[in-house]
């Protein structure tokens, strides 16, 4: 279970001035425990902190950072079940999700302790003329120094390990705001980070409202500014950010296709659980579902069968798949965006059912394309049918959207896939499975609103660095 009370962390040391914030479990209502809230002051003195551990931090040998990860894979492993109920309980995500989530945790600490050691630059031949001969240059990264890290209460803990985590393999010391709903994951990565020989300032871990944030957008003190959220803010946040690089993973309203010589009951397993798996809250969830004429009755009646078989419910329960969303209001938003649908012509084919923060897993066709559910990002357990009679119609179709992220297309034709590779509009392409499917190591982020920018330890390493050049003259002996 949680502590009563929880500190933030402030230059790697736990404080607790107050305990202002109140952290709910998602599923009763009611107050689980309180964490202590950062001020303007603080936040300031995070930053300080950082600057003056920028140096020391840059100078730690790379297996000395390394020796910080591994700790934390350890850590993590040994509090593994402490770290699942957490987020069973802040985030109200199902047991079985939570565990998933504290696998990947550790999965992303272990894939930044390898790419700790391996931050290597370039030789590069300059002799590309007569007038640069005798000159050879080499590159190396070099931490881009402080940074600002927001992250997000869907995936609490692993979407900020994927800040934490690189930085700490590259050496750039930050300061994290987790979101005030699901702040405990972050929490508790601070705890562990704070049993290690990290030089002081290399990390501050600030829960604050978003009013008392600006800090962390627009102070020039930080190098760089990496945010997962929403589109709205995203967009806000870079327009206020000033010179420092901006780092965005943003929403979605991903599309999945169904081609008609697809394997029906692998793709209606794959899209149950890429639709309603913690309650349809990824940007990466299946949210639009294109299906060949083909095989479009026969999928749909499979897929409404399998989608009425989901359990929703306590989130604790093993046996759950669907719990609560985030909070009431944003069931309420979506549980109308639903009826407006219905209202404009749409079918609804199962689910739809709404009380308090939870909503069933809803399945709906003939939607008209302009209506919230099909533009916007549902962030919700509800997917929208359609169909399609030609491949080209179905990728121009998955474009048709103001966001690329990722896109699922299940076919068995390599020609088709490598077009939807070609065409698609996005920042992923998976062939055979759901876009909601991703792995720790690879590049994830997308286009358009979707953001900018890529997440994946490597990719973030070189977002956190900067190349530095170093030039070499050999001068030439004249002849004679």
């Amino acid at each position: 279970m949680l502590q009563d009370a929880y500190p933030f962390y402030l230059a790697n040391e736990a404080k607790r001035p107050n305990a202002d914030l109140e952290v709910t479990d998602k599923y009763s209502g009611e107050v689980a425990t309180r964490v202590a809230m950062a001020d303007a002051a603080t936040i300031d003195a995070g930053i300080a902190a950082a600057v003056e551990a920028a140096e020391p931090l840059r100078k730690m040998a790379p297996y000395e950072r390394r020796a910080v990860l591994d700790h934390c894979v350890r850590r993590f492993t040994e509090r593994f079940d402490e770290l699942a109920m957490a987020l069973c309980i802040e985030a109200g995500k199902p047991i079985h999700d939570a565990k998933g989530e504290v696998t990947r945790l550790i999965d992303t600490f272990k894939i930044a302790a390898d790419e700790s050691v391996r931050i290597d630059g370039e030789v590069i031949n300059l002799e590309i003329s007569s007038r640069a001969r005798g000159y050879h240059g080499a590159v190396k990264r070099v931490p881009i120094g402080p940074c600002s890290f927001i992250s997000p209460f869907n995936f609490p803990l692993n979407l900020a390990a994927h800040k934490v985590a690189p930085a700490v393999a590259c050496g750039c010391p930050f300061v994290l705001k987790p979101a005030s709903r699901t702040p405990i994951g972050a929490i508790i990565i601070g705890e562990v980070l704070a049993e290690t020989d990290l030089p002081r300032g290399a990390f501050s871990i600030l829960p604050c409202h978003r009013g008392g944030a600006d800090l962390f957008t627009t102070d020039d003190r930080f190098k760089l500014l990496s945010f997962t959220g929403s589109p709205g803010v995203g967009w806000d946040l870079k327009a206020r950010a000033g010179k420092k690089k901006v780092v965005l993973e943003l929403g979605g309203n991903a599309a999945c296709v169904v081609d008609e010589d697809a394997d029906l009951d692998d793709a209606v397993d794959r899209i149950v659980f890429g639709a309603f798996y913690q309650s349809g809250q990824s940007c990466i969830g299946v949210q639009r579902i294109m299906v060949h004429d083909a095989v479009y009755e026969a999928f749909r009646e499979k897929l409404v069968a399998a989608t009425g078989k989901l359990v929703a419910g306590d989130p604790k329960d093993e046996k759950t798949f669907v719990g609560p969303m985030i909070s009431e209001k944003e069931a309420s938003r979506l549980d109308g965006w639903i009826r407006e649908a219905i209202e404009a012509g749409g079918t609804l084919l199962c689910g739809g059912k709404h009380e308090g923060a939870m909503l069933e897993a809803t399945l709906l066709e003939n939607v008209p394309k302009q209506e919230n559910i099909c533009t916007q990002e549902a962030f919700g357990p509800v997917a929208v049918l359609s169909r399609f009679t030609s491949f080209d119609e179905a990728l121009r179709e998955v474009n048709d959207s103001v966001f690329g992220l990722q896109a699922g297309i299940f076919t068995r034709d390599l020609y088709k896939a490598q077009r939807a590779w070609d065409e698609l509009d996005v920042g992923g392409v998976i062939i055979g499975d759901v876009p909601s499917w991703r792995v720790d190591n690879m590049p994830y982020g997308g286009v358009k609103d979707s953001g900018l920018g890529r997440e994946g330890i490597r990719y973030a390493i070189e977002d956190m660095t900067e190349p530095r050049l170093l030039v070499v003259r050999t001068p030439q002996v004249k002849d004679g």
